[in-house]
This record gives structure tokens, sequence and C-alpha cells, in this order.
């Protein structure tokens, strides 16, 4: 008899997030301790989650029985950057309910966190990976372990049978697929099989607590809302931006050196990423637009400082499967590096389940509203259109 496809728990532990919500906790920790923080969910693709309320609610509250075991906290005493004083905070560390606020409004599923940045953070990917496992234990309870399974052996087939030896050499992919995975037990069965048997490069996991448990690379730097909070922590809103690279690189000293482009549009990004930072940065990372017509734009803007491309890596990371990434890697390969970050596509991809599409951001911060202004115009997202349209004014933005 096949195995099922849910464990017991949906969320493990508190290392079973993305790696880059645990350094932007730190940063947070650092710098920002006393920074008040709103968040709220959406479903983008429109589904009815209101029959799942009663599940949801008994997933959360588990949520608050957890905390890292020494053997948890010695794996991060390891990874270089990780601070002493974070980790004893994070030695501390419960999810706390009170900043959470979960119901029914305007016949949705209502969702939304208020309260300290520095405690509601790890929020984000476990309840993100608890809607999406609690919808599909209902809508798809018979699914094992091996539909996932042998589809992912399908798409190396695909992949083996389209790309070169020389290419599979190259090609570079990681799982970014905790927060709208299938079940946790998928991605840890699609993350094993990656590390066993991937025919191109496998490079790491964004989930900490599979990096750990299968002894594999956790990866991730910063998400959109480390660049979103700093349009209200204190510059001028035209430097925004600038003072978010900024507190990173003291944060990190040259460590975690991948930036994200389209909190604002990558033009506007551009606009402040000067030789300074693009000589302290690694890299960059795509999530949203057109890919290619990005990564151009990147290349012009290295090659415009006097940089080598091929001293910097581009991550791309918007909606990817290996088709398309093999189609990104051929169009640049050789003019500068690249790297895939592959999420639903690779652990919620069974045949006969739609995945979902939901997100949680940050809708305000220290009481006032940020906006993310995307390459793309749906997942352009603030609750409050007139800062929008400030924010587009201040960095010349045009509407779509």
């Amino acid at each position: 008899m096949s195995e099922s496809a849910f464990a017991d728990r949906i969320v493990q532990n508190l290392l079973d997030t993305d790696f880059y919500k645990l350094s932007m906790m730190q940063a947070v920790l650092h710098n920002y301790p006393n920074v008040d923080v709103e968040w709220e969910f959406r479903c983008r693709n429109g589904e009815d989650l209101r029959p799942y309320l009663a599940q949801i609610r008994e997933q959360i509250d588990k949520l608050c029985e957890l905390s890292l075991a020494n053997g948890q906290l010695g794996f991060l005493e390891q990874i270089s950057f990780i601070k002493p004083d974070f980790l004893r905070f994070l030695g501390l560390f419960r999810f706390n309910l009170r900043y959470l606020q979960l119901g029914i409004e305007n016949d949705e599923l209502y969702l939304r966190l208020r309260g300290p940045w520095l405690h509601v953070i790890l929020f984000e990917v476990p309840l993100l990976a608890i809607i999406s496992e609690v919808r599909n234990r209902q809508r798809y309870p018979q699914v094992k372990l091996s539909e996932a399974r042998d589809q992912l052996y399908r798409k190396f087939d695909w992949l083996k049978a389209h790309a070169s030896s020389d290419e599979l050499a190259e090609l570079q992919v990681a799982d970014f697929g905790t927060r709208r995975r299938f079940s946790y037990k998928v991605q840890e069965e699609v993350v094993r099989v990656l590390k066993e048997d991937f025919p191109a490069r496998f490079v790491g996991t964004s989930n900490v607590h599979l990096a750990r448990k299968l002894d594999i690379k956790p990866l991730g730097t910063m998400a959109h809302e480390w660049i979103m909070a700093h349009q209200q922590l204190g510059p001028r809103l035209i430097d925004s931006q600038i003072a978010a690279l900024d507190c990173w690189v003291r944060e990190y000293r040259g460590l975690l050196g991948i930036a994200l482009t389209d909190c604002i549009t990558m033009d506007a990004f551009l606009g402040d990423f000067d030789l300074f930072f693009a000589k302290l940065f690694d890299g960059l990372r795509h999530d949203s637009g057109d890919p290619v017509r990005w990564a151009e734009k990147a290349i012009a803007h290295y090659r415009k400082l006097g940089i080598d491309p091929m001293t910097k890596t581009l991550v791309f990371s918007d909606g990817l499967n290996l088709t398309k990434s093999l189609e990104i890697f051929r169009a640049l390969r050789g003019r500068i590096n690249v790297s895939f970050g592959i999420g639903t596509n690779l652990t919620c991809d069974i045949p006969g389940v739609a995945p979902m599409n939901i997100v949680l951001k940050m809708t305000d911060c220290n009481g006032q509203p940020v906006a993310k202004i995307s390459d793309e115009a749906a997942k352009t997202q603030c609750r409050d259109e007139n800062f929008v349209a400030y924010l587009r004014h201040v960095f010349k933005v045009p509407k779509e």
C-alpha cells in the first residue's frame, strides 16, 4: 500500500520555514526591535477557503507548542553569520497568537497579523503552509507520496531528454517550495529525491528544517518585507531602498549578498543600485516580470558600472518550472551566472491537483502604509491607493 502524502503535523518545528525569514529576523533584532507592522492574507485565485477555517485554526494553535531544541540551535550556530544574541533570542521565541486575527469577513477567510515585527516575522511561511495543506487534505485526501515522486522523475526524464550534458553540468536548481507545498511530506520527499537523483546541479533548499535533516545547504537572503518596511523607517521615501540595502550590508558585511529588485520595479531599483552596492552584493533576485528582459537590464547595468557580469549571479524565483528555467539558462548562458529557485512546481505538482496561489504580505509599518509596486501589475499590493500613487510619483514609476 502506498504511503499517504500527509503527516500528523503540518509544521514540524520552528526551523520548518524559509531561511530568509531567519536572516531578516536577525537583522530586525539588531536594527528595528521595536517596530510594529501589519500583514494581510490574500488568496489570489479567489478560492473559497471558509470551509477550512476550523482546521486552519486548530493547526495554528499547534504553532504555540513549538520551540527550538538544542540540536536545532546547534545547527544554526554552525552558520557563520548567525550571531550568539540571535540564537539566545530564538531559544526563547514562541509564537504568540495575540498578534493574529483569524475569521470570516466579507464572505472570505480573513487573516491579519498586527504586532512587533520581531515577533510576527516568523508567522508568514508556516501560516501559508498550514492553509495550503489543510485545503489539500480536504480536497485530495487519497493522494499518495508515490504520485509526487513519480511526477518528479518524469520531469527528470524530460530534462535529460532536452538538455545536453554540458548544460546539465551548469544548470543550478534549488527548492523554494515551503509556503505553497502540497504537504510537508511531499516537500521532504521532493527534496530528498532532488538531492539523490537530480540530473543537473541541486544546490540547496530554502527550508531550514529539511536542510538540517537531509544535510543540504539552506538558502535565502531577503524578501520584499525588508525593503517595504524601510518606506516608513525614517529616511526620506526616495532613500528607502538605499537605506534597506545599506542596513543589510552593515548587518552581514558582504555575506547573504543577493538583493531583491522588484519592490518598486527593476528600473527604480537600478537607480539606487550604484557602484557601491553593485560591488558589495553578489547578485540579484528576480521575482516578477519578463525574466530575460529583466536580466538584460541587470547585465547592462553591471557593464555600465564597469563590472564583469560573469562575476555576479542572477537568481530566478518567479513561478518557475524546469522548462522555463532551461529557457532562461540558455538565453543567458556565458553572459552572467544564473540559478533557479523553483517552488510550487516542485512541491505541489501532482496530477489532478490544482495548486493554490496565496500570499501574506506586509501592509503597514509603524502605523503607516507600505507598498510593493511589482514588475508585474497583478502582484502590486497596498491597501492605500494614495500611498501607491505617491510612491510612483517619488520613484517616477509610470502607471500600468
